[in-house]
């Protein structure tokens, strides 16, 4: 049965977006603050090149486990509960960070913030998916991946203001600020109507869809979710196995190849590691640096990012894949041979000619995967899974996601030193020609077909899926 339409925007529905914006917003803040106090924390700790490493991906560790059981947590005690535990994970996380004296215990305060984020960046989408309309659906996750950038920019924005005085320790602290609100946040929201009827709790379910809906079509989503529920209770309980089917493979595939090509097409990479970057292009002290990456990375992934917003329910998913992919491999070559460049001229001229052109290049690179490979990934995912198996589905696309980029955050200083710059660009260009075909083989259009629509044509036939609605 397909959903209802909904189109008027409630102030419940805004509220909605506003949470799913806090949760991005917690998870693009760590993801950039590691950026600029990394330089710092290798002077005052003393880091080693592996020693960075670790401190930098083990938040990916933590992100990974909290990702893992999210899904379950989410199907066990509601979407609500399980973002209020995302939160407050991330505020302790936070402040074990601030006040560490040595690696070993910032470290742990790294883990600890991963797994709120974990928690946040499965629950998050799935809240916005079953409580979006379908026709703003991928503009309501894509605001996920939006506020991901917002965060991101004011975490280089921080380091920006904090680096000139060696204050890595309020970097870090200013996390609690995000992490409290998104728990609050979800204090006030209602719960996803469709885990409420699921536990069996209609008038509560009821209720949720008046807020968010409004009054003069609840009760017919309401009667589309009843139904919906019904055919999964036939069905029995979803178990992990059936995660893994037959029936559901070639679903769970698609999700799990998009998770690990959004990281190692290098966006993680540059994302933490922009600093350092920036340092071997030719810009010499950490103001310098973190100018840099303000600007050439934080500024434009926020402003591509609004492409997405705005148009991914109209242009669809495949078109805004296949055009930024483009973009990112043929900057990521540039940036490549900037490299190459300075490694065969070091003098002066050349190292600015080459700092240039990384910059630019980077813009590029930041602009294209920021209204495609960002965005669009995360919208795919909370899409592409029945209903009955979403919420662990969706936990196992992220988890493999997450693996992907603590394998590229941990090697990528070391792969650099083993092989070089232009060499490690290279590798990574050529993963977004590999991209490119797996998405035109395999990815299917999901733009204007309700959620139950997409899980029949899987049963159907999934290669037509890759056609566009009519």
């Amino acid at each position: 049965m397909a959903a209802v339409a909904r189109h008027r925007l409630t102030p419940w529905m805004l509220g909605v977006g506003a949470v799913t914006f806090l949760a991005g917003l917690l998870f693009g803040y760590d993801q950039g603050v590691i950026s600029g106090a990394l330089p710092l924390l290798q002077a005052d700790l003393d880091l080693s090149t592996l020693e960075s490493e670790i401190v930098t991906s083990w938040v990916t560790l933590g992100a990974l486990f909290g990702a893992l059981v999210a899904g379950a947590t989410a199907d066990k005690i509601g979407r609500r509960w399980t973002a209020v535990g995302a939160g407050v994970l991330f505020a302790i996380g936070a402040i074990v960070e601030a006040f560490a004296p040595d690696a070993g215990l910032l470290t742990v305060g790294r883990v600890i913030t991963g797994l709120g984020v974990g928690f946040a960046s499965v629950v998050a989408p799935l809240y916005a998916a079953e409580m979006a309309p379908k026709n703003l659906r991928g503009r309501f996750v894509s605001t996920y991946q939006l506020a991901i950038t917002v965060g991101i920019f004011f975490a280089y924005l921080a380091d920006d203001a904090l680096t000139p005085d060696d204050r890595w320790r309020l970097m870090f602290a200013l996390a609690i600020i995000p992490g409290v609100a998104l728990s609050i946040g979800f204090l006030v929201m209602p719960e996803s109507a469709r885990w409420l009827l699921k536990m069996g709790r209609r008038d509560d379910a009821r209720a949720s869809l008046v807020k968010v809906d409004g009054p003069d079509v609840a009760d017919a989503h309401l009667a589309t979710l009843e139904a919906d529920l019904v055919a999964e209770q036939q069905e029995g309980e979803a178990r992990w196995s059936e995660v893994f089917s037959p029936g559901l493979r070639r679903a769970l595939w698609v999700g799990i190849g998009l998770a690990v090509f959004q990281q190692v097409t290098g966006i993680n990479a540059i994302i933490y590691y922009a600093n350092e970057i920036f340092a071997e292009a030719g810009f010499t002290t950490a103001e310098q640096q973190a100018k840099a990456t303000l600007y050439a990375v934080g500024a434009t992934n926020v402003l591509a990012t609004l492409v997405a917003v705005a148009w991914v329910d109209r242009f669809g998913r495949r078109p805004l894949l296949f055009t930024g992919l483009v973009g990112m491999a043929v900057s990521l070559a540039a940036v490549g041979f900037s490299f190459l460049a300075l490694e065969n001229q070091p003098d002066g001229e050349a190292s600015t000619v080459g700092g240039i052109v990384t910059v630019l290049a980077l813009v590029v690179f930041i602009a294209s995967f920021a209204f495609s490979m960002g965005p669009i990934v995360w919208t795919l995912i909370s899409e592409i899974y029945p209903n009955r198996v979403r919420g662990r589905a969706i936990a196992v696309a992220t988890a493999v996601n997450w693996f992907s980029a603590f394998i590229v955050a941990q090697f990528f200083l070391s792969i650099v030193d083993a092989i070089g710059e232009a060499t490690t660009f290279f590798i990574f260009s050529a993963f977004c020609v590999v991209t490119y075909a797996f998405v035109w083989r395999y990815v299917p259009e999901t733009k204007g077909r309700s959620l139950e629509e997409i899980q029949e044509r899987w049963v159907q036939n999934g290669d037509r899926m890759l056609e566009e609605p009519q």
